[in-house]
């Protein structure tokens, strides 16, 4: 026994602790309601057009930890934002223009990662500071500019990645001048809402496709000083996985241009404000799509 376990132990240090490649295709997503939407439409139609059956690891910790899960083909697929994967994840400077930005994120990925991206889905999914309605109607206000005088009395709320990020609140605020009352909040994305109806935070750091801004009549500022990049969702595709099943990118060139900002924001209402199930909400859409 002893001699088997050394075995073992030796042939995992041999490949480098390679996880197992399992027989069929596995997409990720990170973990809020538009990335859970977003894996299981990469699945459904993977399985539409195939006859595989896919494997959904969703709810992964977020943009690192699904780039190395990625990475390391623990995963074969997920959905990521062109400004993300820039900034975040390829530690490439800012740019603005949304075709150049996905040129450089598809040279980079490719050979630096041998991984793939896919073509554009359709919308875009920005960062977007929001405020509730009332002190927008009260204050007057509409874009970032405006609310920064009244930030230093306010509370701020920020997922995890936002605080830190190289796109997120250093450079925001510094670009508008921004200042909060204390140190920023940090809390799971799906927590930010619930704080900004309780008052707990007045402004928090969100997404634009998100249901609840118009659901909870909210407010989200304009970036009218154009600080945030492009956020484009792209599925990215190890190259391995590409060349293991090919059904996956005849999947992907479906999907093309299929989801608009109005779709997403549609389906993540669905999933956080009516409590529907996922899978449910993205056969519907499917349907409506002819795919």
């Amino acid at each position: 026994m002893r001699i088997l376990a050394a075995a073992c132990a030796f042939l995992i240090a041999l490949t480098g602790c390679a996880p197992p490649r399992p027989d069929h295709p596995v997409i990720g997503a990170k973990n809020f309601t538009e990335q859970v939407v977003l894996g299981e439409l990469l699945a459904q139609e993977i399985e539409a057009k195939s006859n595989l059956k896919v494997e959904r690891r969703f709810y992964l910790a977020g943009s690192y930890i699904s780039n190395q899960a990625l990475v390391s083909g623990r995963i074969d697929a997920y959905v990521e934002y062109t400004g993300t994967a820039l900034t975040a994840i390829l530690k490439q400077p800012v740019d603005r223009d949304p075709e150049r930005a996905l040129a450089t994120v598809r040279r980079l990925y490719e050979s630096k990662d041998h991984v793939t991206v896919g073509p554009p889905l359709g919308f875009e999914n920005t960062f977007a500071m929001v405020i509730r309605g009332d002190d927008a109607r009260r204050l007057h206000l509409a874009t970032l500019s405006q609310a920064a005088p009244y930030t230093p009395q306010w509370k701020l709320g920020v997922g995890y990645e936002f605080e830190q990020r190289p796109d997120g609140l250093p450079g925001l605020s510094a670009a508008y001048g921004l200042k909060f009352e204390g140190s920023p909040r940090t809390m799971d994305l799906g927590l930010l809402y619930r704080a900004l109806s309780a008052h707990q935070v007045d402004m928090i750091a969100a997404n634009s496709t998100d249901g609840p801004i118009q659901a909870m009549g909210l407010t989200a500022l304009a970036d009218d000083r154009h600080y945030f990049p492009p956020y484009q969702a792209v599925p990215l595709v190890r190259d391995e996985a590409l060349q293991r099943w090919p059904q996956i990118r005849t999947a992907l060139d479906a999907l093309a241009g299929k989801v608009s900002a109005e779709d997403m924001r549609g389906m993540n209402e669905a999933v956080d404000g009516q409590h529907r199930d996922p899978a449910d909400v993205v056969r519907e859409f499917r349907a409506r799509k002819g795919l």
